[in-house]
């Protein structure tokens, strides 16, 4: 079935809702259900006058807003492919993704339509719309207003392409990752149970993929005033006078975006008392953020979600179900617990074989290579939303495999599953080292040295032969806090504690550890 068919249902039960809550202009713009839907259909009727055909891809850069959805919506009814790619990533970047599958129309605002200068790639797409100010050679996206809607929604099956993404391609040729219209409304319906999605409820949505599930459920998307780009960097104060304005009640936002909020928050003790739940995810999420949060919101259930971009969700777990038992465990290097895996996915620890192809297994081989409660390993998964390949096939044999017929995706994170059941988390697969002291997943250190509240930000590495700690504070410190973070992690066997002024973390998300960069830094520092 169509994903636009679940999408617009809403249309039908809730016509004059809000569905989407943005700001356009400087000022609050509210659009209903029945308004999106209504523009939606005009839309695929300005594509479908330009020559655009099932199966095409179109290029969508565009941000957070109203019209990104009325493009989605127009895009799934239509049974085109809605692609999507980080700008950010560079213009090689965008070269090669746009030739890998080139896209046959381009739906942009007016700076990103500035790539055609830079981009041939870009420039040779065919079909060019413009959101905003009109541009030459372009399509007006307004022309749209003025023509009779499209109300024809195009019969498809589950595996009709819907959404294409690139990964970034940092480390060499992007993998094109295909989500169909079965797999997408797979995902809706498992956020939607992870989420505890509720028609009338009022979410301040920071990423696309939940608010397309808001969509589906009733659920009003407030899109913060703000660089969604940039999590780490978000101007606070508009955001809350957002979540006061319209009586936001939930929110799933990355670990750095509520960091945000929590900054600006604690010196004039505010708070948010009209949410009513929290979640977050998309990097590690440290027992010290949820209880952060907790104080900023005192009446919600905050929730750290675990997942992967081909798996989203994979596990959840809230603050109040982290025993003192579990920090403690944390401390003692144990790893970050992820919670219960969700009701939709299989989840299994495999031995760790990272970098290395594996199976084809039948169902009794692959229990046999599976590890005992407690036993770390690599964390693999299979369900009805778990991406089961990427474009062409590339990428599919280092993170892919089968049991039985039935694909499972590697998630390349080390962890294990506790006698309840519990997924904790170790970190990359990649990351772990092996010395002369054993084997160490550095995850689970810095997960105990993010329990100092003074810490901000860690790291461990390997380098010249020595495990070294690389540690950001908030504030100055003495000899003795270094040394007394060693003897906390006496169980890590560290050869050094090194104080760094900043870590560097990932441009899009600023919640990582960019390694490379560390690595960079403390060769420098030597």
């Amino acid at each position: 079935m169509n994903l636009a068919h679940t999408l617009i249902e809403q249309t039908r039960l809730r016509p004059n809702a809000p569905a989407i809550i943005d700001t356009y202009r400087g000022q609050s713009r509210i659009t209903t259900f029945a308004e999106l839907d209504l523009a939606a259909a005009r839309v695929a009727r300005l594509l479908t006058n330009h020559g655009l055909q099932p199966g095409d891809a179109v290029l969508v850069f565009h941000p957070m807003s109203a019209e990104l959805y009325v493009a989605l919506l127009a895009l799934f009814r239509m049974r085109l492919v809605a692609m999507f790619l980080d700008p950010s990533a560079g213009r090689a970047h965008i070269e090669r993704c746009c030739v890998m599958h080139p896209p046959k129309a381009l739906i942009a605002g007016v700076k990103a339509h500035l790539l055609r200068l830079v981009v041939p790639a870009v420039r040779r797409i065919p079909v060019k719309v413009v959101i905003g100010f009109p541009l030459p050679c372009t399509v007006r996206w307004s022309a749209a207003d003025r023509l009779e809607p499209l109300t024809e929604v195009r019969d498809c099956d589950d595996d009709t392409p819907a959404l294409l993404t690139f990964t970034s391609g940092s480390t060499g040729q992007p993998k094109g990752t295909v989500r169909s219209h079965g797999l997408l409304g797979a995902q809706y319906r498992a956020l939607a149970a992870s989420l505890a999605l509720t028609a009338g409820d009022v979410d301040l949505a920071t990423l696309p993929i939940v608010a397309l599930a808001n969509l589906g459920s009733g659920v009003t998307s407030l899109i913060p005033d703000a660089d969604l780009r940039y999590p780490g960097a978000v101007a606070p104060a508009p955001i809350f006078a957002q979540i006061h304005a319209h009586q936001a009640t939930t929110s799933v936002a990355s670990p750095a975006f509520f960091e945000c909020l929590v900054r600006h928050a604690a010196p004039a003790f505010l708070t948010l008392p009209t949410l009513k739940r929290l979640y977050t995810g998309g990097a590690p999420v440290f027992p010290r953020l949820l209880d952060q949060m907790q104080t900023l919101a005192p009446n919600a259930e905050v929730i750290a979600l675990y997942g992967s971009t081909e798996a989203e969700p994979i596990a959840h777990i809230s603050r109040r179900q982290v025993t003192a038992e579990d920090l403690k465990a944390m401390l003692a290097g144990k790893g970050l617990i992820a919670g219960l895996p969700v009701e939709e996915i299989r989840l299994r620890i495999l031995r760790d074989q990272w970098g290395q192809p594996v199976g084809p297994y039948s169902a009794e081989a692959f229990a046999g290579m599976c590890c005992k409660p407690n036993e770390p390993g690599e964390i693999v998964v299979n369900g009805a939303h778990v991406v089961p390949g990427y474009l062409r096939g590339e990428g599919d044999e280092e993170t892919k495999f089968r049991v039985d017929g039935a694909i499972w995706h590697r998630t390349g994170d080390a962890g294990y599953l506790d006698e309840q059941g519990r997924l904790w988390l170790l970190g990359r697969c990649v990351a772990r080292i092996h010395d002369a002291h054993g084997d160490l997943y550095p995850f689970a250190a810095e997960t105990a040295v993010y329990q100092n509240p003074r810490v901000r930000r860690a790291a461990l590495v390997a380098h010249l032969g020595k495990r070294i700690l690389a540690v950001e504070f908030y504030e100055a410190l003495a000899a003795a806090d270094l040394d007394a973070l060693r003897v906390t992690l006496a169980w890590a066997h560290l050869d050094e504690v090194r104080h760094c002024p900043c870590i560097p973390v990932d441009k899009r998300h600023n919640a990582k550890i960019d390694y490379p960069a560390l690595y960079r830094m403390l060769e420098q520092s030597v």
